[in-house]
């Protein structure tokens, strides 16, 4: 069965955007961005939220066309263009949209499941609002963190209050070169 990982950016202090929804904190370098496409690559689809897909698709259709793009960025738009992508908004119209994407309305535990059971990688699970539903429900199978050495103070944090532990057990880390480190943790 595959797998739903939750593969975000934060700053140390917790937080996936400023409070203006800023990302420029974000330190990915060419080193970071070719881990990026060797993870998202090899996956079967990416599950994210209006927000998070409307951002993308206002960049990653294109990325490509422009000659100033790097060989890393580049090769994203691709994967990005290629892969499957379920976007979970109860505004975009039902169904089929561009870009190889599926809107569904919410999240349900057993058309999650169902796509869990589906041949083919790993899903890639963006954006915290999704995430926390996905959380909720317990269908995060494993959590890849991208801490940035920058404290940012305030913002969006990456998970919401919750009455709920989930213990998680250690399955690797990886320090980059520009002072990002991956912290891996899966269910048990």
């Amino acid at each position: 069965m595959r797998k739903i990982i939750l593969m975000m950016s934060v700053s140390l202090d917790g937080f996936i955007e400023g409070p203006e929804r800023e990302i420029d904190w974000h330190l990915v370098d060419e080193e970071l961005h070719s881990h990026f496409n060797e993870e998202l690559g090899a996956m079967g689809g990416f599950l994210s939220g209006r927000v998070t897909h409307e951002l993308m698709a206002e960049f990653w259709p294109t990325a490509d066309a422009d000659p100033s793009i790097t060989g890393p960025m580049a090769e994203f738009a691709g994967i990005w263009r290629e892969m499957p992508k379920t976007v979970y908004s109860r505004t975009l119209p039902a169904g089929r949209a561009g870009w190889n994407t599926t809107v569904v309305r919410e999240v349900v535990v057993e058309e999650v499941m169902a796509l869990k059971a589906q041949p083919g990688g790993d899903l890639a699970l963006g954006g915290a609002d999704l995430a926390a539903a996905f959380m909720e429900h317990g269908l995060v199978d494993e959590y890849r963190v991208y801490v940035h050495p920058v404290l940012i103070g305030r913002g969006k944090a990456l998970f919401p209050a919750a009455d709920a532990r989930t213990a998680l057990e250690l399955a690797g880390t990886r320090a980059f070169g520009n002072g990002v480190v991956l912290l891996r943790y899966a269910r048990p």
